[in-house]
């Protein structure tokens, strides 16, 4: 019988915990007494939704430790992040470390875990848009840098780790997480209040979600692609949960468009259910991406740039840019049924969890 492993599992931001949610089941299925996992949240998402029905609604337990850093620039949450990682290291060593994503908690923590000497797995290691203008760019860079394991969402990120000298022994092509999520509670999902408050129907409104700098920062950028959208909808609804770094701007716009429907962001379970249900997304995300792929809903992604080709190459998803003609004629081929049909990817089949738990336990 191996020794009990001790594994922190750092996460910060929403959709962090939508990853992490299917390693922590997993664990408690398949880990038994073999693996103590603690779950760190750093804070830098916060809010009440998130501190507790995002928990029950994940069926994850509440954060063993929670740094509360809140908002601040990326140096304020980088070096708090750490400060405070390196405090509940000392106070308690782990074995492992887990990192997902490309954002500053994780990039904190994994820099913080190498320098104590502790061993650092990523998942969705490998993704790259190419574009280091993009903070995120920047993050994954880094911890796939220093990452002793890496465990990635497509062969091709696996191909591109090898081809920068990385062990092929420590690399492990095991799927989506988010995907293993919303496939546990895809028969699960909650209409949403606003659903019959504004007297929606399937297939016949727009969702948008917008928070990247470039998009939102310039109010004159962020209300041309705004009225781009709405005047090209065919009066269709648009559904837009504003991300708090762009309700300050859109506040400063006082923006008053019939058929736009400015919400607080939703539950987990209620923007997915909003998804499954539209007729087409516009997005600055790349989880939404991966999320449309999976449900087959047409998905345009406004930047130059992604980090999941896959959901261009196999998925619903088409990569637009900002340009207002070019998003013209993209909502023109939406509305006339000309819209292409996705595919899934390889391994998006809900037990990526597993794989990486089995993989912690039998081959780290």
């Amino acid at each position: 019988m191996k020794n009990t492993l001790k594994i922190d599992i750092v996460a910060g931001t929403r959709p962090n915990f939508v990853k992490i949610a299917a390693l922590i089941h997993s664990i408690v299925e398949k880990g038994n007494d073999r693996i103590k996992y603690r779950l760190v949240h750093t804070g830098q998402h916060y809010s009440d939704s998130l501190n507790t029905s995002f928990f029950e609604q994940l069926n994850i337990p509440q954060p063993h430790i929670n740094f509360n850093v809140g908002s601040g620039s990326q140096a304020f949450q980088t070096a708090e992040i750490m400060m405070k990682y390196e405090m509940a290291i000392i106070d308690e060593m782990p074995d492992l470390c887990i990192v997902v994503g490309d954002v500053n908690s994780s990039m904190a923590t994994a820099i913080t875990a190498k320098k104590m000497k502790v061993k650092l797995a990523h998942v969705e290691a490998g993704i790259r848009s190419g574009d280091r203008d993009m903070p995120e760019e920047i993050n994954r860079i880094i911890i796939d840098s220093i990452s002793d394991y890496f465990f990635t969402t497509t062969a091709e990120a696996k191909s591109l780790l090898i081809n920068q000298g990385k062990h092929e022994k420590n690399i492990f092509f095991v799927g989506n997480t988010m995907i293993d999520t919303l496939l546990k509670f895809k028969d699960h999902l909650i209409e949403p209040a606003l659903f019959k408050e504004l007297g929606l129907q399937n297939n016949s409104y727009l969702i948008l979600t917008l928070h990247r700098p470039n998009n939102v920062d310039d109010a004159q950028k962020l209300l041309q692609l705004i009225e781009t959208i709405t005047k090209n909808c065919h009066n269709h609804p648009i559904i837009f949960p504003v991300h708090p770094r762009t309700e300050k701007i859109l506040n400063a716009l006082s923006i008053r468009i019939p058929n736009l429907n400015l919400t607080p962001p939703l539950p987990y379970l209620e923007f997915v259910y909003l998804l499954e249900h539209s007729k087409g997304i516009l997005t600055d995300s790349g989880g939404i991406t991966e999320e449309a792929t999976l449900l087959n809903i047409p998905c345009m992604t406004l930047r130059d740039t992604t980090e999941r080709p896959e959901t261009v190459s196999l998925g619903t998803n088409e990569l637009l840019g900002t340009n207002p003609k070019v998003i013209k004629e993209a909502l023109k081929r939406l509305f006339n049924g000309t819209w292409k049909e996705g595919k899934i990817p390889d391994l998006w089949d809900g037990k990526t969890g597993d794989r990486i738990v089995e993989i912690i336990l039998n081959k780290i």
